[in-house]
């Protein structure tokens, strides 16, 4: 990565971007024995649980019975908001055993699923849905061709990106309606890194900074343009923008 000449690169650790990764809704569901499926939902609590939402007549419940658990692979992809050319950002995958969550316990892990996404077909558990428990053994993060083993301990202790909520809708705001703050960004980009065919896009926004993406005729770059400092919430997003812009005009 590169950045402006201004700041040093930062970027979280690795359980932080991998607990990031695990609150994007794309996921595939693989399971010994079956082909992959799409889940209904899935998600990370606050307590670093990991919870998966199936059919109820589906084949991973049907694969359930008369077992106590399954042997599985939760694969989310985490996939940029805004349209590229190779718009895959990262792929986790949580392997370990599925469990249903027992009756007695399912109030509680349906209040900590809806906290984190609050989709209806919870609302059918026990049901038209069965609520599933990942108990995680591995973790693993790749990025690009690199590949990170994540502590199962840190990734669950670790909490997504404080902007992870909001950049889906920032970086499509600024795509489709600011060009001209991409143009400031884009000048923070080094001369010597850009070729006049190469085009500039919106790649991701994290409490660090900006990530843009060099789409070349031939193959691609990621660089990152950061804040002055980190951010801890998207209440102050609005302010470190305006002071990357200032520096871009200044400069």
């Amino acid at each position: 990565m590169t950045t402006s000449p201004a700041a040093p690169v930062l970027r979280a650790d690795a359980a932080e971007r991998a607990r990031t990764v695990a609150s994007r809704t794309s996921a595939a569901l693989c399971v010994r024995g079956l082909d992959a499926v799409s889940p209904l939902a899935h998600a990370t609590t606050t307590t670093g649980t990991t919870y998966v939402l199936v059919p109820a007549d589906g084949e991973v419940d049907a694969a359930l019975a008369g077992h106590d658990d399954l042997t599985a692979v939760l694969m989310v992809s985490d996939r940029a908001p805004v349209p590229l050319r190779d718009p895959l950002r990262a792929q986790l995958w949580l392997s370990g055993w599925l469990t249903p969550v027992h009756a007695v316990a399912r109030r509680a892990a349906v209040l900590a699923f809806a906290e984190i996404r609050p989709v209806g077909p919870l609302l059918d558990v026990g049901q038209g849905a069965t609520l599933l428990r990942l108990d995680v053994a591995e973790v693993v993060l790749r990025e690009g061709e690199h590949c990170t083993e994540v502590d199962p301990r840190a990734h669950a202790q670790a909490r997504p990106d404080p902007l992870a909520a909001v950049e889906a809708q920032m970086l499509q705001h600024l795509d489709r309606d600011h060009r001209e703050v991409l143009d400031l960004l884009r000048s923070r980009i080094p001369a010597g890194d850009l070729g006049p065919r190469d085009v500039v896009r919106p790649l991701g926004l994290d409490r660090f900074g900006f990530r843009l993406r060099i789409e070349r005729p031939a193959g691609q770059r990621d660089l990152r343009v950061p804040f002055a400092r980190p951010l801890t919430c998207p209440g102050q997003l609005q302010a470190a923008t305006r002071q990357l812009i200032c520096a871009a005009r200044r400069a």
